[in-house]
Formats: C-alpha cells, structure tokens, sequence
C-alpha cells in the first residue's frame, strides 16, 4: 500500500479554530458530519488509505471520535503537525502558540506518504466529481514530473454563502488549462448575475461566477517534499521571526510556478463546495446533503454500523 493513492485531510486546525472538535457539527440524516462524506466520496473514486494530519495532543480523542468511524472501511492512517517540528538551525519565536500553516502540514505528512496523493481541508465538501478527476489525473502516465501537480477548480459562484460575504482565491489560467497565479479577492458576493469583491489594494474586482477559484483540493505527486523543505527553510529566514506568519501551499505553489520550478493543471468541477462559514450555513449544508441523497447519491446511513 506504500505507493497507492492516499487522501490527506489536513486537521490540524481543528483545535484552534474552534476549540477542541466542536465543529464536528451533524449534518447528515444519520448524524454524519463533512468529513464523513469526504472520506466516503474519497473511497468511491478509488482512493483507499486516508492520513490525518493532526495535532498530537489531539491524537487520543482524534482515534476516539473520528478514526474508529472509518475501522474496517478504508486503511486509516496519522500524520503530526507540531509547532517545534522545524528545520536545523531554527526554533520557536517566544509568543508564539500555533503551527506553520498548511504548507508545513503537508510537509509533516511526507513521514507517512510514499505515492501521489489528494490533499484536503478537513472541514469541507467538496464532492465525489472532485476526488474522480484528482484520483484520474494522479493515477494517468501524465504530468507524473517533478513539480507536475493538480487542483480541483470550483466556480466561484458554487462557493458562496447566503449569509454573508467570503474570500476565495481567483485562478488565472493559460490556454492549456495551467494554473497561471491565485489572487485573492474579499467580500465576495452576489450583485445580480455577477460575483463582486476586492483584492487586497481595495481594487474592485467583477466575475461572471464561472471562474475557477481554489478551495484548497490539491492533487501532488512525493516529488512536492523536497520543494516544501527548501521552501520552509527560506520562509524562516524571512519571517519565522513572526509569531503569526504561515507558510501556506497557495503562496508556496504560487512561488513555484512564478519560478518555473511547478506547473500546476486545473481540473474543472461543476460540484458545489459546501462549508459553514457562518452558522447560519449549517442548515443549508444539511438540506443540500439531504438532496443528495434524495438523488440516490448517498445512502442512509452514509457508512452502515455493521458491515460496513
């Protein structure tokens, strides 16, 4: 199993963000939260062995609530992000309380995973289409390079929440379906048949709502380990002084491509991103799961208590 395709869920946030794992909020009829479904979509399109990238004092009740749920159905597997995890000759600012960011997260997981893998946020719903085109992808005799990799391209307008604004990072893309650079854009919204917001100098920004955005679903091959390494190492130099700086995977993708070191295919989904931005979003995610599963996508319960 060493070299098959692996689904990473990056967990390790889950402490911080919102206090222990409280966000693990029932969404599906029979109780099941976005995880479920991420591991459950993940499993349909042929990807076998999930990793958890977690905090390691949240192991025990990480196993207890959220690993025993998929025993005997996909090869479960841990992976740890810790704030003292740096390279020789680096250490920890004083005041600072929280990991690196996601572009350390995945370099942690890089313990465990010997093949290409999908790499996810674990609080997310990114739908089965998504893991089918990153598994097809991964698993083709193309882009199989050193810095070839992969992302799941939503539209913008499948991203958005009723109960208020959001930010999401803005794909530019080459003629050839390549990842070109992100931009992030802010108070993003619906204004009639357009999606309307800001970048980061205040300047408007207006999209017809078909454009690819990154919602962190990422498809990579090993050869991203020595990247992150290097990588991570010249973040510190730079800003390892800062008790709040993240070294995150857009930033470090964009630099790589920017560098020609990566080239990176967007893979179009036509699937809606669900999450609960707000909490007022909770009930929407529930009654889009449970059309689901009215369409016979699902079944009821998502992973049967016996039998499995």
């Amino acid at each position: 199993m060493s070299d098959s395709l692996s689904l990473l869920v990056m967990a390790a946030g889950m402490g911080s963000r919102y206090g222990g794992l409280k966000q693990l909020d029932p969404v599906g009829p029979s109780g099941e939260v976005l995880l479920d479904y991420a591991v459950y979509d993940a499993k349909q399109a042929g990807i076998a062995r999930v990793i958890f990238l977690i905090r390691k004092d949240l192991e025990g009740d990480f196993r207890k609530v959220i690993g025993k749920r998929y025993e005997g159905k996909v090869e479960v597997d841990y992976a740890f992000q810790e704030l003292h995890d740096l390279p020789k000759g680096f250490s920890v600012p004083e005041g600072r309380k929280k990991p690196w960011g996601t572009g350390q997260a995945i370099l942690a997981a890089g313990k465990v995973i010997r093949g290409p893998f999908v790499a996810i946020n674990a609080d997310d719903f990114y739908g089965r289409e998504s893991y089918q085109l990153l598994q097809r992808h991964l698993s083709s005799k193309e882009d199989q390079g050193s810095g070839e990799f992969a992302m799941a391209g939503f539209r913008l307008d499948q991203t958005l929440s009723d109960h208020g604004t959001v930010t999401r990072g803005v794909c530019q893309r080459d003629s050839k379906g390549l990842l070109m650079g992100v931009e992030e854009y802010f108070d993003l919204k619906k204004s009639g048949a357009k999606v309307t917001g800001k970048n980061k100098d205040g300047k408007e920004g207006e999209f017809a709502g078909d454009d690819p955005v990154s919602m962190n679903c990422w498809g990579f091959h090993p050869s991203i380990f020595p990247m992150l390494e290097e990588g991570f190492a010249r973040f510190l130099k730079k800003e390892g002084a800062s008790d709040k700086s993240e070294y995150l995977i857009p930033n470090a993708v964009g630099g790589w491509i920017s560098g020609g070191r990566a080239q990176v295919r967007v893979l179009p989904t036509s699937e809606k991103w669900a999450g609960m931005t707000y909490p007022e979003d909770k009930q929407l995610v529930a009654k889009y799961l449970m059309g689901l599963l009215e369409k016979g996508i699902y079944p009821n319960p998502l992973f049967p208590t016996r039998g499995g």
